[in-house]
């Protein structure tokens, strides 16, 4: 039987869970059965049924298949994932899911850009302590974020990364070697463009926290401002536009895309272990 609290009732993940139990139950499959198909562990795929665990994205593509849903699973995925978020940053999460066009500045390695391994550890270095099973939620949640850059048409991507962020390294060398790694192989994407902020550019209007501006297919556009612990979604016009300015600003103050590259690429070389 599925788990579930107070909170939980109505939730998309519960929703989620309900249905993957259903499914299976439908089929015929036991749990062992079904973990010998898609060649996932049997303890896992019990606690997606549970709603116990948030699934990554190539397992829901797994049990689409085997259940022939269609896509179902993938879409109701999307939206539990939400439910790891929370307040105005959810709001910000389904808008930047629909954006046609984004431009972020931050002075951290994005999540958008995240390996698997720098990600885990980020989050585990947040203030509060959590545990194992929310951490590898907030994993899966964080990396999920990342298939709009698969959509088809793509997003058009700008980010601009203050030099700290290539700085300040992973504890482990060969996690950090290869996050510098994929941050430089996303950079060749064409619909990716990143800037390197370099220290010598000196203060700016955006120190201390990050930046997105996201335009819709409409041409309506948000911005969100995120601090250590706080973030504000901006949806009035005059004040989206100061930002826009404020980050055209320290667009020209950025490295140009083809020095930025050569910089990043230099400290993959350095970082080799």
């Amino acid at each position: 039987m599925v788990e579930k609290n107070s909170e939980d009732e109505g939730s998309a993940r519960l929703v989620l869970a309900c249905e993957l139990r259903r499914l299976r139950e439908s089929s015929g499959r036991s749990l062992a059965r079904l973990a010998d198909e898609i060649k996932y562990d049997r303890t896992y795929l019990h606690r997606l049924e549970t709603g116990e665990r948030l699934s990554k994205l190539p397992v829901m593509e797994a049990l689409d298949r085997t259940y022939g849903t269609g896509g179902l699973l993938v879409r109701l995925w999307g939206l539990a994932r939400l439910d790891a978020f929370k307040d105005k940053y959810r709001e910000f999460m389904k808008l930047e899911a629909k954006a046609t066009i984004m431009q972020k500045y931050t002075m951290v390695v994005p999540g958008l850009l995240q390996t698997e391994p720098f990600a885990r550890e980020a989050l585990a270095s947040a203030p509060a302590p959590i545990s194992q099973r929310e951490l590898e939620e907030n994993v899966a949640a964080r990396l999920g974020r990342q298939e709009l850059l698969h959509r088809n048409p793509p997003p058009d991507v700008r980010i601009i990364l203050d030099e700290s962020a290539l700085r300040r390294p992973a504890s482990d060398p060969k996690v950090w070697h290869d996050q510098l790694t994929r941050i430089v192989d996303a950079a060749d994407a064409p619909h990716m463009t990143i800037q390197v902020i370099p220290f010598s550019a000196g203060l700016h209007g955006l120190m201390g926290g990050s930046l997105s501006l996201l335009w819709m297919a409409d041409g309506s556009s948000v911005a969100y401002v995120e601090g250590n612990n706080s973030g504000d979604l901006i949806e009035e016009p005059g004040e989206v536009a100061r930002y826009r300015l404020t980050y055209d600003r320290l667009r020209d103050a950025a490295l140009p895309p083809h020095d930025s590259a050569a910089f990043m690429r230099q400290l993959v070389e350095d970082s080799r272990p």
